[in-house]
């Protein structure tokens, strides 16, 4: 085993912090990113900068991204592991999400992963030698199986992986890159109580909605989640020792449920409604007026 460059974004706290410190016990090199450098300090007093860099970084700030990609590759020569995990989120009803606050979530979630996501394949491809690496995508369960009151973050996390689908589907193999996204579920972070609460959808009163009912856990959210942050900070180092890793991988039984319910459901309305799709093109006169071959 030889010793990875990780470049982790959202690492003061959560799974970012989680991640941080394993790899750092393991040895590893680790490019530490955060809105509060600061809160790092005692990390960085424990650790030489041989081994640990810690940089700001607004992942909403696209140079920015750039800029400490590039510190990243001057310092320890390569990136090898790129966490994309910073976020934020924010509980309303769907229909009651103000458009800054969604807006915001997309900027973070979706724009500032996507960014993330594009300098790592530059670095991966065009910095490293020899060409290479893995890029791990912070996702959620909610993408597999919608909570109620979540509705955008769900939506942000979908579109970060159809988007990192496409990216699957366009690299070149030679380069190299193998991506991963984790879909965790109730996971202990400490970062539920700092999710922000929009008022309520004056719609939406009845308690018994199923939005209201998730609004009802707050505050105190975290006592609902069972699952370890650090033990899933092993199970991503763990993924990042793999030949062939996984595209996707539910961790937590409920993000498990969750994707074989889904999995089967679009195995069932594919077999129950296949024949409507029988007789729904174009007639062969049709296609050869247009020239085209079928």
């Amino acid at each position: 085993m030889f010793s990875k460059v990780w470049f982790i974004t959202g690492a003061s706290t959560g799974f970012g912090r989680s991640v941080t410190e394993l790899a750092l016990r393991k040895g590893d090199k680790v490019v530490a990113t955060m809105r509060s450098p600061k809160v790092l300090s005692e990390l960085s007093a424990k650790y030489p900068a041989s081994q640990l860099l810690v940089s700001r970084l607004d992942v909403t700030n696209s140079q920015k991204i750039t800029s400490v990609f590039d510190e990243a590759c001057a310092k320890f020569g390569r990136v090898d592991v790129v966490f994309n995990n910073a976020g934020h989120c924010t509980v309303s009803e769907a229909e009651g999400m103000s458009e800054s606050s969604a807006r915001r979530l997309f900027e973070v979630l979706f724009w500032g992963a996507a960014n993330v996501t594009k300098e790592a394949v530059r670095v991966f491809r065009d910095a490293n030698q020899p060409r290479g690496g893995h890029l791990v995508q912070m996702s959620s369960r909610t993408a597999l199986e919608v909570v109620p009151g979540v509705a955008h973050y769900a939506a942000a996390k979908s579109a970060l992986e159809t988007l990192t689908e496409g990216y699957k589907a366009e690299l070149d193999p030679t380069w190299g890159i193998k991506m991963s996204i984790i879909e965790p579920a109730l996971f202990r972070t400490g970062c539920v109580p700092r999710n922000i609460i929009e008022p309520v959808h004056p719609a939406y009163s009845d308690p018994s909605l199923p939005s209201r009912k998730y609004r009802s856990i707050y505050p105190g959210a975290d006592q609902f989640s069972d699952g370890d942050s650090n033990k899933l900070a092993q199970a991503i180092y763990r993924l990042t020792c793999m030949d062939d890793p996984p595209f996707r991988l539910p961790l937590h039984h409920v993000a498990v449920s969750a994707a074989r319910k889904k999995g089967l459901n679009f195995i069932q309305v594919a077999d129950k409604f296949a024949s409507w799709s029988n007789d729904i093109y174009l007639d062969d006169a049709d296609i050869a007026a247009a020239g085209v071959t079928r």
